[in-house]
């Protein structure tokens, strides 16, 4: 029988780039809710992993000058009860009430729905809308990323080998945002979504002001709605605006047929969804 991959528990982020640059192979934990899942092959195949849910200083909520700073091993359970981000992120609060179930939200995290990079994943549009950056630690010191340039193609990241991502800093919205989320599956929970979108908009002078617009499951990687935000930025909020946001939204994207959805319901869902968070400006 083979054996396991070796593993290591750092106990500080110092002490994890160390074990990293030594082994530059180790797969990078911060949850385990996909590892689990994995095959025993696939899981042997691995050169070795690297825990990193025993960091104190990459795990918790904190407040900053700008907004909020996420740990990246943070649970979903904990984003979901947190007042800070329920006050502030709503729609982040609302996507970590949806991932999976309460056994998953135990123990998933924010850093590791992040680094799976699935275009499935659920927190990624919320992350993208709100604008948050991903900060990466390495040998080259500290690094941060707009989350619109983390996402490089299908499960790849713009992490090096060597950078471990540590943190998501959430900027403050302006006054009068408004946030949604909305997640397509086939069941209430535990599953994997056909189509999820998120907003984060503001009206001001009965005109659409800031408009970002994002979905998963709908393309390789998550990304945001660009034709669709530029279409109605500058018009008045309501059905009309909500109609050609749809539409827009529908028309950029090429979603595929795989065994959860059709690409063509995916494109169909996503138009019906961004009209009904459009319409949530007013």
């Amino acid at each position: 029988m083979s054996a396991s991959p070796p593993a290591f528990s750092p106990r500080t982020l110092a002490e994890a780039c160390g074990a990293l640059a030594a082994e530059p192979g180790l797969v990078r934990l911060a949850g385990c809710t996909d590892l689990m899942v994995a095959t025993p092959e696939r899981r042997l195949a691995f050169p070795g992993l690297l825990d990193l849910t025993g960091i104190a200083e990459i795990r918790g909520i904190q407040e900053t000058a700008a907004g909020l700073s996420v740990g990246a091993t943070t649970t979903f359970r904990e984003l979901r009860r947190s007042p800070e981000v329920q006050a502030r992120f709503p729609a982040l609060a609302a996507a970590a009430a949806k991932i999976g179930g309460w056994q998953i939200q135990n123990r998933a995290t924010l850093g590791g729905n992040l680094a799976n990079a699935s275009p499935a994943g659920d927190s990624l549009p919320v992350l993208l809308a709100l604008g948050a950056t991903v900060v990466a630690v390495g040998p080259r010191g500290r690094r941060e990323i707009p989350c619109e340039s983390f996402f490089v193609g299908y499960r790849r990241t713009a992490l090096a080998a060597d950078e471990i991502l540590a943190w998501v800093l959430l900027p403050t919205p302006p006054p009068g945002t408004v946030q949604a989320f909305r997640k397509v599956g086939t069941r209430e929970a535990q599953a994997i979504s056909k189509v999820v979108v998120a907003l984060a908009g503001r009206v001001a002078d009965g005109r659409i002001a800031d408009l970002r617009l994002a979905a998963g499951s709908v393309a390789p990687v998550p990304l945001r709605l660009a034709a669709a935000e530029a279409a109605v930025r500058g018009l008045p909020p309501g059905p009309e605006a909500a109609e050609l946001a749809g539409r827009t939204a529908a028309a950029e994207v090429t979603p595929i047929d795989d065994v959860r959805s059709t690409g063509a319901y995916r494109a169909w869902a996503l138009e019906r969804v961004v009209r009904r968070l459009v319409l949530e400006l007013r």
